[in-house]
């Protein structure tokens, strides 16, 4: 099965729904389960030692997870994080970084999916987290 949602409606989604240029990841690619993101450099996600902040990834992770729960649901503004579990691996080097989110578990009520973040030149990851989204319910037919 494929995607719910392009590229394209994603970004326009995002753009609208979340302000901020410079500060928004751009969806990269999609797949059923999946979701690739990218953000670009910007010394605003720097932390002293000059690495990509701890709070700037746990944001990419979220974002990445959001775009892969779209997927398969199609745009679902309400779904909200539940848990978010980042466990800090590497380093994460100043430079553009991608999150890649895969989904493990979709039940009715409750998407868990894993998150790799990196920065492009990086051959190992930078962060693993796991994340949680609770969906809004179902309306009753």
């Amino acid at each position: 099965m494929a995607s719910k949602v392009t590229v394209s409606e994603l970004n326009s989604f995002f753009s609208e729904a979340f302000p901020g240029e410079g500060t928004r990841p751009e969806i990269v690619d999609l797949e059923e389960g999946m979701a690739r993101v990218r953000l670009g450099y910007s010394d605003r996600f720097l932390r002293p030692g000059g690495v990509i902040s701890g709070p700037t990834q746990m944001s990419l992770a979220d974002t990445a997870t959001y775009a892969a729960i779209f997927t398969l649901e199609g745009i679902t503004p309400y779904a909200v994080t539940s848990n978010l579990n980042m466990n800090f691996l590497n380093a994460c080097k100043a430079g553009t970084v991608y999150a890649t989110a895969k989904i493990l578990k979709a039940g009715k009520r409750l998407i868990v999916a894993e998150v790799d973040i990196r920065e492009e030149s990086m051959t190992e990851p930078a962060s693993h987290a796991i994340v949680t989204y609770a969906l809004p319910s179902k309306p009753k037919t």
